[in-house]
């Protein structure tokens, strides 16, 4: 129950997309990516050229959805942007009184 508020957050976006959003689709064709290039590779000499080929790959991902080929479109961001959602768990510090001398 205490994760409720985590688990249902996309509800504050707009409904056209829920589906994207709750979806896992882009984190998993990216991990088939990785896995794909890793394996043409086959043995890496050492970590470096391992987080080499992932930063190329990181690259290469955000320069395509930068591009256009957006997930999510430009209009529907900002409409998104503006759905102020409240936080009900939100806390207002208590006004502590100044110190004085």
């Amino acid at each position: 129950e205490a994760a409720r508020a985590d688990v249902l957050a996309f509800t504050s976006f707009p409904k056209e997309v829920w589906r994207q959003i709750w979806s896992n689709n882009p984190n998993e064709r990216l991990n088939r990516e990785i896995r794909r290039r890793t394996d043409v590779v086959g043995i890496f000499p050492d970590r470096t050229s391992i987080i080499r080929l992932l930063g190329a790959v990181l690259a290469e991902q955000h320069d395509e959805w930068a591009e256009g080929r957006r997930y999510l479109a430009l209009d529907v961001l900002g409409r998104a942007r503006l759905t102020a959602v409240p936080d009900p768990q939100e806390v207002t510090p208590p006004q502590l009184p100044a110190l004085s001398a």
